[in-house]
């Protein structure tokens, strides 16, 4: 072999490995490059919401209902809807923050499929009866956040709501056998999420599980689906996603 090609060959192995350095190097500033680093120290900031959520009614039967040979069985379910909201967030400290998420609540439903016992000649025996829901949810959280790694963080969150539906139907006088509910529900929540730092943009996937304290069965014991539960709850779990600013 050549005394010069023993010379150059340890020439372009030194300087493919300076490349590969400088690149592998130049990688790792990239990804320890820290965006919106002032975020933390905002007295508060503010952000839209999209999400999706189902909303289950969660009922307690009356007490007649096994005496009761006009319906054998009730089951509670629902279809999803859309959420949109705003978000404002203030700084309490450097792990704890408030925030409110007013958000519009449409295209849900929520029903009970019965089994009918006792029934008129036109009846059939599976009924579905659906109740369908326009909220709009006001709650309050206190959000806990971890350690910021990089551009990544989670949190949980708790907080308490007040939902007002507006398709509820407590006050329709002829309501077809159905079941009448109030407006107003009262609740709390919890949940979790996580922040991703981008450069202009916080954005916060969440999930977040809600339950109703309140009654919101308006009880009319003349009607025949509405007299096989004494109270009845609501449910709901919520997927969002976050954009802040």
């Amino acid at each position: 072999m050549p005394q010069n090609c023993l010379l150059i060959r340890p020439k372009w192995i030194a300087a493919c490995l300076l490349a590969a350095t400088s690149l592998f190097s130049k990688q790792v500033i990239a990804q320890l490059e820290i965006n919106k680093p002032e975020h933390d120290n905002l007295r508060y900031y503010f952000g839209m919401t999209v999400g999706y959520n189902s909303l289950v009614l969660h009922p307690l039967r009356s007490n007649n209902f096994a005496a009761n040979d006009s319906i054998l069985s009730a089951e509670p379910g629902a279809s999803g809807g859309i959420g949109l909201g705003l978000l404002a967030t203030a700084r309490i400290s450097n792990r704890l923050q408030i925030r409110t998420n007013p958000q519009l609540i449409i295209g849900g439903a929520r029903y009970f499929k019965y089994t009918l016992g006792k029934r008129a000649a036109d009846e059939e025996v599976q009924q579905t009866k659906t109740l369908p829901a326009t909220i709009v949810s006001f709650p309050i959280q206190l959000k806990l956040n971890s350690d910021r790694l990089g551009n990544f963080r989670t949190y949980l969150l708790t907080g308490i709501k007040y939902d007002y539906d507006l398709s509820a139907n407590s006050s329709t006088r002829n309501a077809e056998d159905l079941i009448k509910l109030k407006k107003g529900d009262f609740g709390v929540e919890i949940g979790l999420g996580c922040n991703f730092y981008l450069p202009f943009v916080t954005i916060s996937p969440e999930i977040k599980f809600g339950y109703g304290l309140t009654n919101i069965h308006s009880r009319d014991p003349n009607l025949k689906y509405s007299s096989a539960f004494n109270d009845i709850y609501s449910r709901m779990i919520l997927f969002s996603i976050h954009f802040e600013d």
